[in-house]
């Protein structure tokens, strides 16, 4: 049987077991494709959805007063999207399709069911949201506190270290289906600021573009350069629950009077 694209996301952080994979694969049933540019669901939108990633690149992102837009992360596959509007009944973003891209729809009671009958799963997934927040904070603190060199390096080297995790990206090549003005909405850079900050990135030997392929030559030494964090190569799982949903001490008493003398 074929891998859900969740399923091997996660599969990177620990050995899951044949009911785990089995409810992971329950969850992608309702397969939709979008095309490159296309609007999963806009800023604002009712939604009840979450969306698991099967392939292409997508990023969610908010208007700005100015008219401007800020692009608040990426997905890739095995990503569950929209999870930024899981504690209400509205998009708190706009997610827009960068590459024509499939989705599995899964409205968030699934999701629900599945943190309910598979705990050590909800708790992975917890912490892969954990490291995912730690990266946007790295990636904020670098639009705030840096240049552009560092802005773009940091954004590539991030691209780069999550395409490792679900795509299996074997190096440090990868074909990159952005725009400047996309990386420009994503570090707070002008699409001229962008353009300047790829060829000193180039000047230095560290990355070279072929169209929208890039290679990062040396990722240690441009790692170092700029100070980057690679928040996604490895998430602890010591501390998840064991396999199975055990009764709370509660539920146990609830069940056995005698507990209750």
């Amino acid at each position: 049987m074929t891998p859900s694209a969740l399923e091997t996301r996660l599969s990177q952080h620990l050995a899951l077991t044949f009911a785990e994979r089995d409810a992971l694969r329950w969850l992608e049933r309702r397969e939709r494709l979008y095309r490159a540019g296309e609007v999963i669901v806009h800023e604002g939108e009712a939604t009840d959805q979450l969306h698991v990633v099967a392939s292409g690149w997508l990023h969610g992102s908010v208007r700005l007063p100015d008219g401007g837009r800020q692009i608040l992360r990426f997905y890739f596959v095995g990503d569950i999207t929209t999870t930024f509007s899981i504690a209400w009944h509205r998009s708190a973003a706009t997610l827009r399709a960068v590459s024509d891209a499939t989705l599995y729809e899964v409205p968030r009671e699934n999701l629900g069911r599945l943190f309910r009958d598979h705990p050590r799963v909800a708790a992975l997934l917890y912490g892969v949201a954990a490291s995912e927040q730690v990266a946007m904070a790295d990636r904020l603190t670098s639009v705030g506190r840096t240049d552009g060199f560092t802005r773009i390096a940091t954004l590539l080297l991030d691209i780069r270290s999550r395409l490792r995790v679900v795509d299996g990206l074997d190096g440090s090549r990868f074909e990159l289906p952005l725009t400047q003005q996309d990386l420009g909405d994503a570090v707070g850079l002008t699409k001229t600021h962008v353009n300047r900050s790829l060829k000193a990135l180039e000047e230095t030997g560290l990355v070279e573009r072929d169209g929208r392929v890039i290679r990062i030559t040396d990722v240690d030494r441009l790692a170092a350069l700029v100070q980057f964090n690679d928040r996604h190569h490895e998430v602890a799982t010591d501390w998840l629950p064991p396999v199975g949903s055990p009764q709370s001490d509660m539920d146990q008493r609830s069940r056995d009077p005698q507990a209750h003398m």
